[in-house]
């Protein structure tokens, strides 16, 4: 083993993408479990390897030196073997603090709340202190202050999710509720997966600004591949040449992992312009009313005739809780899909939203459950545009060639994420 990563239970982990954008193609996962670590590191079979779960703490007296960073932190996440001498960092501080700058956020004078006790929060308090909080307080379910005591902590202005809630698959809960702070500031989340947690949805409802857990992960993967590839512990600035590196490689893969959502009115052209989308981007694409039928072996209009709107709205929200946990897809939606909130939230988890528009006189109301006549149809789209606007990320008129929407839709996707493409 050169490179690598080694931890229990690995499972997915994005070390080797990262590493590999970073210039390193040779990085092996190595799962270890407990009785095998020791043997490991006596054996120093390696040249440098990152260190996860559960093992932060447990190689620090493998190391015959701790770097400040992994000091501070008191845990390591990245040894670099120099002439078989085992030095211990960690880069996961620098991770941390590049993400919450690039959301401009600031924790000097700020009274900061770290919810979790584990590596992570030991991780979030020591950069707190390092750039002078005002306070830190240290949210846990047993500890001196419990998620009960959120509600009296009002001069919060800044909170840290350091604990695993809202990480895949259990999408749709959120380690506390962010309107209890009237003072609050700025969020962070260390949870990449998804995207768009609960914690950091709410967030932006709140108009406060979120830092990004995927951007932690991508620059502390870059300064770990600086020490392994010979250079020294440093942390590069966001306008640097090394900062500009990590930014898009972050934004590449957030770009990969992103489904498209197509929302609109009922026969807007969402599935025509998503199957053209997803055959240009070499994506899977899947309309929600196509998969409700298949699943339930009937049409849409068999399904309101037997259970009613109600019974298909539930099997929607089903569809669209199993998507949100698939990534890189095209989603085309029913027209009502975006009116649950529900639905909103599972749609963006990993989504970015486009509200694709027809003119009304366009639309068709034939074999349309709900909108059948004119009328009809001219009372939803004015009852449904407010919630499709304040839920989209960008808009497209729908009155060229499927190829031109899919194109045009193509242009606005890459933009959001710095035109960075696969």
């Amino acid at each position: 083993m050169r490179v690598g990563l080694i931890g229990n239970p690995l499972g997915h982990s994005f070390s080797p993408r990262l590493h590999r954008d970073f210039g390193t193609a040779d990085y092996e996962l190595r799962p270890l479990l407990p009785d095998r670590l020791a043997p490991f590191f006596a054996a120093r079979e390696f040249e440098g390897v990152n260190v996860t779960i559960p093992y932060k703490r447990d190689v620090i007296p493998f190391m015959d030196e701790l770097h400040p960073s992994a000091v501070m932190c008191g845990a390591v996440n990245t040894v670099v073997n120099r002439d078989g001498r085992l030095t211990g960092y960690n880069t996961d501080i620098y991770g941390m603090h590049f993400a919450l700058r690039f959301a401009g956020i600031t924790l000097a004078g700020r009274h900061v709340v770290v919810l979790g006790s584990g590596g992570t929060s030991h991780t979030a308090c020591a950069l707190a202190r390092r750039e002078g909080a005002a306070s830190v307080t240290v949210v846990s379910r047993s500890g001196e202050v419990t998620y009960d005591s959120l509600p009296s902590l009002t001069d919060t202005e800044v909170v840290i999710n350091a604990t695993p809630v809202g990480m895949f698959p259990n999408i749709a809960a959120s380690p506390a509720d962010l309107s209890m702070f009237p003072r609050l500031v700025g969020v962070f989340d260390a949870v990449f997966n998804p995207l768009h947690t609960r914690f950091s949805q709410q967030a932006k409802e709140l108009g406060v600004p979120a830092g990004n857990g995927l951007l932690m992960l991508t620059a502390q993967a870059k300064v770990a591949n600086n020490l392994f590839r010979g250079g020294d512990y440093s942390e590069p600035a966001e306008d640097s040449a090394d900062g500009k590196e990590i930014v898009r490689v972050m934004r590449t893969i957030a770009a990969e992992l992103t489904d498209i959502v197509l929302i609109g009115m009922p026969s807007s052209g969402k599935t025509t312009v998503g199957r053209t989308l997803a055959e240009m981007l070499g994506r899977t694409f899947v309309d929600t009313d196509t998969e409700i039928e298949t699943r339930e072996g009937m049409s849409i209009p068999d399904i309101f005739a037997k259970f009613g709107e109600e019974g298909f709205r539930a099997r929607e929200r089903a569809v669209i809780a199993s998507l949100s946990t698939e990534t890189g897809l095209v989603i085309a939606t029913g027209g009502g899909a975006p009116l649950s909130e529900v639905n909103r939230k599972n749609l963006a988890a990993d989504g970015f939203t486009v509200l694709v528009r027809r003119d009304l006189d366009s639309l068709s109301t034939e074999g349309r459950p709900l909108s059948r006549d004119r009328e009809t149809l001219a009372r939803m789209e004015k009852e449904r545009m407010p919630v499709y606007t304040a839920f989209a990320d960008a808009e497209v008129v729908n009155d060229g060639t499927p190829e031109s929407c899919a194109m045009r839709i193509k242009e606005l996707f890459y933009e959001n994420f710095g035109d960075q493409r696969s």
